[in-house]
């Protein structure tokens, strides 16, 4: 059996069209342009090649991207400066602090410096504690608004219009970051799936990843979940953006061995990672939509 490949590449496009479509209705009925501001300390060169990616995208889009590019001696206190600054421009609909931080700054005061109502990525804790707290589908929310990382959120969209059913599934998910495998857990949990988290200190991790009907990785460790842990059909996400001697991309997953052995999955590169900044897309959008509403 050879899997189903979930093709990332080719869902950003159609979704690409059908943003191009809502922006340009947006812009006719309110007049405004949805911006995003992307704010960076110091010249970390994946930084500056996903900030350059994200201007590129969203301008072909028809929406704004500001840099803000502070030096790698940036204080905290400067950084947090320049967020507040930003929550208070009503030109800015979004928000997004780019990582890794220099050395000595808090992640967290940053972060939590950000309006909720522009946190493009979903990091603030008010997004993050909201997604926590949400009704699963077909019940009263029961939280205000709030928005998801974009990662998660793409993954999910692929499972989605490929059709997976998650209802009664059983999803385990391995890695336990903020931004990938917590509210990924999360918005599978929302649709009815139980979830299995697993992680670093998991024992027998490959038997546990076996049960899975849906296998998330997120765990940044190139090829690390081989064939053998994989369920017989099942459908395998894979985050992973690792870089193998030769400096190929590859994912957490063998994908050699597991397209063996899944029902579906994506490829890296070519899977979740085109749906991100996609996602992102639509984060903005929506926070643009919700600022002018008011």
């Amino acid at each position: 059996m050879t899997a189903t490949i979930l093709d990332g590449r080719a869902l950003a496009k159609t979704m690409r069209a059908e943003i191009n479509e809502e922006v340009a209705k947006f812009k006719e009925k309110y007049g405004v342009t949805p911006t995003i501001a992307v704010v960076r300390a110091g010249e970390d060169p994946a930084s500056v090649s996903y900030a350059g990616q994200i201007q590129k995208t969203f301008e072909k889009r028809g929406m704004n991207c500001v840099l803000h590019v502070l030096p790698e001696t940036a204080s905290e206190d400067e950084i947090v400066q320049l967020v507040a600054k930003l929550n208070a421009d009503a030109s800015i609909h979004g928000i997004m602090i780019q990582e890794p931080l220099p050395k000595g700054i808090d992640e967290g005061v940053v972060k939590a410096a950000l309006s909720p109502d522009k946190d493009a990525d979903g990091v603030h804790e008010v997004n993050a504690g909201r997604l926590a707290q949400v009704a699963p589908v077909g019940r009263p929310e029961g939280v205000g608004p709030f928005f998801v990382p974009a990662t998660p959120a793409g993954g999910m969209e692929i499972l989605r219009r490929y059709g997976v059913e998650l209802e009664g599934k059983h999803a385990v998910v391995v890695g336990r970051s903020n931004i990938v495998g917590k509210p990924m857990a999360l918005l599978l949990m929302r649709e009815n799936a139980t979830v299995t988290m697993c992680h670093s200190r998991t024992r027998d991790l490959a038997a546990v990843c076996r049960q899975g009907d849906i296998l998330c990785a997120a765990v940044g460790r190139g090829k690390m979940i081989k064939g053998d842990w994989i369920k017989p059909g099942a459908v395998v996400i894979d985050f992973g953006v690792n870089f193998d001697e030769e400096g190929n991309m590859i994912g957490d997953v063998d994908f050699e061995e597991a397209k063996e052995v899944a029902g579906m999955i994506t490829p890296v590169p070519g899977g979740t990672g085109p749906m991100t900044n996609i996602m992102l897309m639509k984060n903005v959008l929506e926070a643009a939509r919700r600022q002018v509403e008011k």
